[in-house]
């Protein structure tokens, strides 16, 4: 019986994808570098860190700092985030969220993004009362696919991990969750375009399909 739910944010929870595309496409522009549609979906899933570590592998005219690259970004998100009235929880989720909660279902957050964007996003939808753990991947030197976020998080589940789900949007955040040896439901939504999400175990299209019953019933 499945007792703990690991969520990832950006694509599951809420699509702030939107306003980092518009800060890293922002920032490439300064730093008078291409990135192709290909290029930028290989990095879903990745943290800033090593979303820049790769670009700075790419291009070899970047000069600055990684952490300067990083502070850069997270400034343009910032004053876009703040500013952008249009961000609203997937639909779906929050109920979701909701009845895990009222079912004693543990929940937990494993996100790629840093610890600032999350409060910000938990902050703005008041989500802190339900997840009893937080993990961001600012804290792990490799991205997703590497399994190290969700090995992590799932040590913070009351159960084994043979109890727990991870729900994901990505190809990199489901390789993560499978490599951790965890079950995976992946989130097929009309955010997750180029997203090969055929390696997870269950494949749902829209959050109505679930609810804390039918996940409880799942095998981990």
């Amino acid at each position: 019986m499945i007792k703990t739910v690991i969520f990832d944010m950006d694509g599951v929870i809420v699509d702030t994808e939107p306003v980092h595309r518009y800060a890293y496409y922002k920032q490439f522009s300064e730093l008078n570098i291409i990135v192709t549609e290909e290029m930028y979906t290989s990095f879903t899933g990745f943290s800033t860190r090593n979303t820049f570590q790769t670009l700075k592998g790419l291009f070899p005219a970047i000069e600055h700092e990684v952490e300067d690259l990083i502070q850069r970004k997270r400034n343009i998100f910032n004053d876009a985030f703040d500013t952008k009235e249009d961000l609203y929880l997937l639909e779906g989720v929050e109920d979701l969220i909701k009845d895990l909660y009222a079912n004693g279902i543990q929940l937990i957050l494993a996100s790629s993004a840093s610890k600032v964007t999350i409060e910000r996003v938990f902050t703005r939808f008041n989500l802190h009362q339900y997840f009893t753990d937080i993990v961001s991947g600012e804290d792990f030197p490799q991205s997703k696919p590497n399994p190290a976020i969700f090995v992590h998080a799932a040590s913070l589940s009351k159960a084994p991990k043979e109890n727990c789900i991870i729900i994901e949007d990505s190809t990199n955040g489901v390789k993560a969750a499978k490599g951790a040896g965890v079950f995976c439901v992946g989130y097929n939504s009309h955010h997750s375009k180029l997203q090969d999400l055929s390696d997870a175990d269950l494949i749902i299209n829209h959050f109505h399909e679930l609810n804390a019953q039918k996940i409880s019933q799942l095998k981990g």
